[in-house]
């Protein structure tokens, strides 16, 4: 078996754990994989094929750069946490015994969430009126908000041909119910159990007090359209890297990517644990 390591680079913990980790699994006899270090710059390695799990090592942002690094594989990622908030992870080395978890990962003891993620497909107009189209996925969400111009920007959404409205305002969110939970939790949002598989729209400070978060079905597509009337130059981010599209945005067209991230954890409890813990956990303290 194969072993795919993606540790958090500027985290000296998280480097030592992964260290410790290759030891004890050569001796184990699995073969072990790192990711790039990212402060390199360099570009990712094919060395994740054929791996039969990977590990992340570090907080949020940590995973969702293994989430990527898998793409459309479905391969099991263990979330271990080393971040500020570890709200995806699966344990900290404060919680369990790190080699333990692994272990139960291994032997396949571990509960295995199924994660939608998200298709996003961005067009654009270049200055020679051609078209061009950048296509990325998200564990989290694709973001639409105002860009350096800092103008708010107007646009129309759509959900599977039916217009929903027009608006106006620093953007919109569309994000998984695995998402709810970063910005769109943020812009006002609900907390979505992470077996709901259809998608979660939350527009960002709309100029309207009518516009409001709703829920797609898992066979919906969203369309968000920039106005002509009113152009502006949004900034589009997915799992909180920025695109850069050619040109002129026309639209975004958002749905439920086929392949699904692998998460695993020690059951459906866990999410409901990781909610009391980040967002009630302060209050029932005080």
């Amino acid at each position: 078996m194969k072993v795919f390591l993606v540790p958090n680079f500027y985290k000296h913990e998280a480097v030592q754990s992964g260290l410790t980790l290759e030891l004890w699994l050569g001796r184990q006899g699995y073969e072990v994989a790192w990711a790039a270090d990212q402060r390199s710059g360099i570009t990712e390695p094919a060395d994740i094929d054929g791996s039969d799990l990977v590990i992340s090592l570090g907080g949020d942002g940590t995973l969702l750069r293994a989430v990527r690094l898998v793409g459309d594989r479905e391969i099991p990622i263990l979330g271990l946490s080393y971040g500020h908030l570890g709200f995806l992870t699966a344990a900290s080395p404060e919680d369990r015994d790190i080699l333990g978890v692994v272990s139960d990962a291994l032997a396949g003891e571990m509960h295995v969430s199924r994660r939608s993620r998200l298709d996003v497909r961005v067009y654009s107009e270049r200055e020679d009126g051609s078209a061009a189209e950048i296509r990325s996925s998200a564990l989290n969400d694709m973001a639409l908000a105002r860009g350096p111009l800092s103008d708010m920007v107007e646009f129309d959404m759509t959900v599977s041909g039916h217009h929903i409205d027009r608006l106006r305002g620093d953007g919109v969110v569309v994000s998984t119910a695995t998402g709810s939970t970063g910005y769109a939790l943020s812009a006002g949002g609900p907390i979505v159990n992470p077996e709901f598989t259809g998608m979660v729209c939350v527009p960002i400070a709309p100029h309207t007090i009518q516009a409001r978060a709703f829920l797609t079905s898992p066979s919906d597509v969203v369309e968000v359209t920039m106005s002509t009337s009113r152009p502006s130059v949004p900034a589009i981010a997915v799992d909180g890297q920025f695109l850069d599209p050619e040109g002129v945005v026309d639209r975004v067209v958002v749905s439920r990517a086929v392949h699904d991230a692998l998460l695993l954890d020690y059951g459906p409890e866990s999410f409901y644990a990781s909610v009391s813990r980040v967002f009630y956990g302060v209050r029932r303290h005080d």
